[in-house]
């Protein structure tokens, strides 16, 4: 393991910050004001989306602009949720600031793993976890036929279209098969069926909120990590981390932009370097969009100050999935254009570009929360700062704050740019949940962090609490 991971550091308490922000009231206003707008598409976006669906039945989701059902319910996971909740608010801020580094990684993770199973339970075990991914157009209905696993893979797009003989499920042909042979492998070593996938992929999942918090320090400074780690554990998005096979994939993907971050900043460029590229070719094959994480770790290698030695690494690492899957006789191109067809074949096809193009980025306000809409207002103003409008020396010798806003923009282009290709038509509180992971950090430039937090709780239980998601 890179000793850089978990490296203990000098400790930064609150008041030696380097980013200590003054609660100005202008600033606090307009927070609040970027939290109102966020609310108000969100409102729209439910009130459209209801007359669109009514009228015309084209949207495909009962609860627009979430795939969701309108059903207020409790259930096992609800004490322990608010249980979480309550004890992440009280005291959240405070152990982020005075815990070793170390502690610190494993209790982000703890955390993250039990807001997310207790958010899950409040729907039951078997319908929140053992039984997510077993429905009809889920993974682990398709094991049987993976008995052969290269000459699945050689068959794998003559199923891809939906008139096609014995087409794959609608997730299925929507990844490439690094996806489901995921799941094949845990039923290879005797971890089949619903529960183990569903646990699979939450306890997984929630060492995302880690590996953010390793990229965040070294490529922005401790403080600042520091300050994001609380909103990275309570975030709503955890209503669909669990169950979600896309929270799998979160963590992935931010694994391979944090081992990038430590093969650009530590002394370690081949053994994190390798391992980076080798996550970031698994992401490429475990979701099409998540190609897009490019951007992310194009901004990771921008703050970095060894850019070049540790990219032969990097890209010998990467090369090792795809050529794993194309000796096996998967086409990862081919897949692609056969995906967009059945793509528009389908309800992608019926769903309104004009409606899902915003509608989207209101789903993206209820999963990252009102902290993140208010952090990422304060992210923008970052590079302007008294004191950090000077970067002709580039990111690299930039202060703390725009290094991090160059992080959490570079998420935010890679989102925009997903909404815009028009193959995200709904469903992004799932899909767009490896994107969301990285606009969290922005909350750590705001002050009075228990209130937002308090916000970022509330709105995931009321989320979980309110309506039953489809994830």
């Amino acid at each position: 393991m890179n000793r850089d991971l978990l490296r203990d550091r000098p400790r930064v308490r609150p008041s030696e910050s380097p980013h200590d922000v003054p609660g100005d009231r202008r600033d606090l206003v307009r927070d609040l004001a970027a939290a109102l707008v966020a609310a108000l598409l969100v409102l729209v976006a439910v009130l459209v989306g209801t007359a669109v669906q009514r009228r015309d039945h084209s949207l495909f989701v009962r609860w627009p602009p979430v795939f969701a059902q309108w059903d207020p319910h409790v259930g096992p996971g609800t004490p322990a949720a608010l249980a979480v909740a309550v004890a992440v608010v009280a005291h959240g801020p405070a152990l982020a600031a005075r815990l070793p580094w170390r502690p610190l990684l494993f209790a982000a993770w703890g955390t993250a793993m039990a807001w997310t199973f207790s958010l899950a339970l409040v729907d039951g075990w078997q319908l929140g976890i053992a039984g997510r991914l077993t429905t009809t157009n889920e993974y682990l209905t398709v094991i049987g036929r993976f008995h052969d696993i290269p000459a699945t893979l050689r068959d794998f797009t003559h199923h891809i279209l939906s008139h096609s003989p014995a087409p794959w499920p609608a997730h299925i042909a929507g990844h490439p098969p690094a996806a489901t042979v995921t799941f094949v492998l845990l039923d290879r070593i005797g971890l089949g069926g619903g529960a183990w996938a569903g646990v699979w992929c939450i306890t997984v999942g929630a060492t995302a909120a880690t590996a953010v918090l390793v990229t965040v320090r070294v490529l922005a400074g401790e403080a600042l990590a520091r300050r994001a780690a609380p909103f990275l554990v309570l975030a709503p998005a955890a209503v669909w981390m669990g169950t979600s096979a896309d929270g799998y994939f979160a963590a992935v993907a931010a694994w391979s932009v944090a081992f990038l971050a430590l093969a650009v900043t530590g002394n370690r460029p081949r053994s994190a370097g390798l391992t980076s590229g080798l996550l970031l070719g698994l992401t490429a094959y475990l979701s099409y969009g998540l190609t897009l994480f490019a951007a992310i770790a194009g901004a990771a290698l921008l703050l970095g100050h060894r850019r070049l030695r540790p990219l032969p690494y990097v890209v010998a690492g990467l090369a090792v999935v795809p050529a794993v899957f194309t000796l096996l006789g998967f086409n990862w191109w081919e897949s692609y254009h056969l995906l967009i067809t059945r793509y528009y074949e389908g309800i992608g096809g019926t769903r309104p570009y004009g409606y899902w193009v915003w509608a989207n980025l209101a789903c993206t306000a209820l999963i990252v929360g009102p902290a993140t809409v208010a952090g990422l207002r304060r992210s923008g103003a970052a590079p302007a700062r008294p004191g950090l409008r000077d970067l002709r020396g580039g990111f690299r010798t930039a202060a703390p704050e725009p290094r991090l806003a160059l992080l959490v923009f570079a998420a935010l282009l890679a989102l925009l740019v997903a909404d815009l290709s028009g193959m995200s038509k709904a469903e992004t509180e799932r899909i767009w949940l490896p994107f969301a992971m990285w606009l969290l950090p922005a909350c750590a430039f705001l002050p009075r962090p228990r209130a937002w937090l308090t916000a970022q709780a509330v709105l995931a239980l009321l989320l979980n609490h309110l309506l039953l998601t489809g994830w």
